[in-house]
């Protein structure tokens, strides 16, 4: 099975439980509840009789065992089984006992004991009673009343944990040959992992150990399997061990704490696996024996975003919202996030037809309560622009469309300019004109100080809406942002390809760096940043720390299982015309203000004569029209004097990598 899909793997899984008898038969269960009460009958008439035998020497006499056990077993029946269910002890799955049924059955032992004693001592005054007692038979009455208390804890919780190893040990059938597994984390996560292991009805893992930097936890054992050593000791404990998977049970998990197992294993042809999140597993959304595979999400993703929930709702709630490139990655996902504050209209605008097909099906199966309108539409064709908002007069505008992938739009770089400077003018001229109250337009990293024609397109872009803000009734503003995890094109994507096909991963240069946030978070952030907009602003959001791409590629060679440089190569293929090494986006400094959240800052920067703006911006889109491209960057750099790109480095662009 090591080589079959996951999904088939399941289904033989899922087929072995079925096979198996891993439940009691249906007669058991409908006489569940009589065979627990006749099970506690019996023990009870044990604990009694045992305790008789400690009382008298483990001697049987027939003086106590012919007149006072069965008196004292009729009044510990009467006493003990109403007060075994008044403390729901007949509710209890045996199967799972723990430490908090066997604390259950002490008290109810307890309880039940201080009132027989109670009993026995008011019904051995009564003469009628007292006169069949042998001497001294009052007396060793109470003693047995006492050591029964013990025995029948003794007795019951024996009974019970015999039910449970029978299932954990004896009826637990191996699938195939069992995986050798390694438990980061010795802490309850762990534990608890370790005890589902052994519960389940068809084994698949072996538990070799545990792995823990806690200097406390380091020798001791947990269910007989030890603590074997720290995290920087995972390489050589693996090779020793023959790991083959390694679970992270530490839900608590910082993204730094799981990249650092990850990048410790590096060189090791190990599958990893983590527990849900504390959150899901308190929620009883999922258990901890639910494990998944480490995502690189996990691993370059951010604290959870904290959002002012009711300045978005009061932002979407109840409004006509439209979004460009719905479709997109980002577009897609900011429908998503706008459906969760129930819109009374989504109008779905897209150029291409797929995307927009799949996206409204998902939103029509996730947010039924909804109203959706998908719209085909180019947003460079300005009479269907209008006419839709005159149709349907949105209040909200987010404008996502765009052409983003770089060296593409070093080949076509006319069509970058139509788009991503036409397209965004023509939708925001027509939103001005009807009246829409937020325009939000969603920009990129690669617009400070651009390179590539994609970044240069994107700045001019954010220059007209800057500058039609500062006249319009719309409440215009941008929101600028790096990288996103598995959008469309990205690398994520790119380089999981590569790896499916046995290599080699390609990366353009060793010393490479990019921002990463994921979808979701991206997009909520752009929906607080709107919230804050009053027109004009330019938003940065904070991206955290830069990521070297070719860590980027090792950590995924890993998380797929297997060796950087041995099973899959990663070759450098050089820069490619448009490309920066380091991209620039920060919300600290001179230029920089900050606001009220602490992920988002505005771009202060001196705004160009409007003139000037429009009459450059008409006469682009014109030499656009006419593919004229050494015409084209010079007219990109009268508008973006900070553009390095030139006509050259256009004609020469190939795609070689990612």
């Amino acid at each position: 099975m090591e080589n079959m899909p996951d999904k088939l793997i399941n289904k033989q899984l899922n087929k072995n439980q079925l096979e198996m008898p891993a439940s009691p038969p249906a007669v058991l269960l409908t006489l569940r509840k009589p065979l627990i009460i006749l099970a506690h009958t019996i023990a009870f008439a044990v604990s009694l009789l045992l305790s008789f035998l400690v009382v008298n020497e483990m001697k049987f006499k027939q003086t106590w065992l012919v007149g006072l056990y069965p008196t004292l077993l009729i009044l510990f029946l009467i006493v003990k089984l109403p007060v075994f269910w008044l403390f729901r002890q007949y509710r209890g799955w045996w199967r799972y006992v723990g430490i908090s049924d066997l604390l259950g059955m002490l008290r109810a032992s307890l309880f039940s004991t201080l009132v027989i004693v109670v009993a026995w001592f008011a019904i051995s005054y009564i003469d009628f009673i007292r006169r069949y007692l042998p001497d001294g038979m009052d007396t060793i009455a109470e003693g047995v009343c006492i050591a029964d208390m013990f025995t029948s804890v003794m007795i019951l919780g024996g009974l019970r944990m015999v039910i449970r190893l029978y299932y954990e040990e004896f009826r637990t059938m191996e699938s195939g040959r069992l995986k050798r597994l390694l438990i980061v984390g010795a802490g309850n996560a762990g534990e608890a992992l370790l005890r589902e292991i052994h519960r389940m009805p068809v084994a698949e893992y072996d538990v070799i150990g545990f792995i823990d930097d806690d200097p406390a936890k380091q020798g001791i054992s947990i269910h007989g399997i030890s603590v074997l050593g720290t995290v920087n000791e995972l390489p050589k404990i693996c090779a020793d061990r023959n790991i083959e998977e390694i679970a992270i049970a530490i839900p608590s998990a910082t993204h730094k704490q799981l990249r650092r197992v990850i990048q410790v294993c590096e060189g090791t042809k190990i599958r990893f696996r983590t527990v849900p999140s504390i959150t899901d597993i308190a929620s009883g959304k999922f258990r901890v024996s639910q494990i998944r595979d480490v995502d690189i999400k996990d691993l370059l993703g951010r604290e959870a975003v904290q959002l002012d929930l009711d300045l978005i709702e009061a932002f979407a709630r109840d409004k006509i919202i439209l979004v460009t490139g719905a479709g997109g990655s980002i577009g897609s996902e900011m429908c998503r996030q706008l459906c969760k504050f129930k819109p009374e209209l989504l109008l779905l605008v897209e150029q291409a037809e797929n995307p927009l097909f799949f996206i409204e099906k998902e939103l029509h199966k996730g947010f039924p309560e909804v109203s959706l309108e998908p719209i085909i539409c180019d947003i460079t064709d300005k009479p269907r622009v209008e006419a839709i908002f005159k149709q349907y007069r949105p209040q909200v505008v987010i404008h996502a469309a765009a052409h983003k992938h770089v060296p593409m739009m070093e080949l076509n770089p006319s069509e970058a300019v139509k788009n991503n400077v036409g397209g965004t003018k023509t939708v925001a001229d027509v939103a001005s004109k009807y009246g829409v109250t937020n325009f939000v337009m969603i920009s990129t990293d690669k617009a400070v100080n651009p390179t590539s024609i994609m970044g240069s397109s994107k700045r001019i872009a954010e220059m007209y809406i800057q500058d039609l803000g500062r006249t319009s009734n719309t409440y215009f503003v941008t929101v600028r942002f790096g990288n996103v995890l598995d959008s469309q094109g990205s690398v994520v994507p790119i380089f999981k390809k590569q790896i499916a096909e046995g290599g080699p991963v390609t990366v353009t240069h060793p010393d490479m760096k990019r921002y990463f946030m994921t979808i979701p978070e991206a997009s909520q952030l752009v929906l607080q940043a709107a919230t804050m907009g009053r027109g004009g602003e330019i938003f940065v959001l904070d991206m955290g720390e830069p990521v070297k791409v070719v860590d980027l590629a090792k950590e995924l060679i890993t998380l797929s299982g297997f060796r950087p440089g041995e099973d899959i190569e990663i070759v450098f293929t050089g820069l490619r015309p448009g490309e920066k090494l380091f991209e620039e986006l920060r919300i600290e400094g001179e230029d920089m203000q900050r606001t009220r959240h602490p992920k988002i800052s505005i771009w202060k920067n001196i705004l160009m004569e409007r003139q000037n703006l429009r009459t450059g911006i008409d006469e682009l889109l014109d030499i656009a029209r006419g593919q004229n491209n050494s015409e084209l960057i010079a007219k990109i750099k009268e508008l973006v004097p900070e553009y390095t790109g030139n006509a050259n480095n256009i004609n020469q662009t190939q795609f070689v990598s990612v």
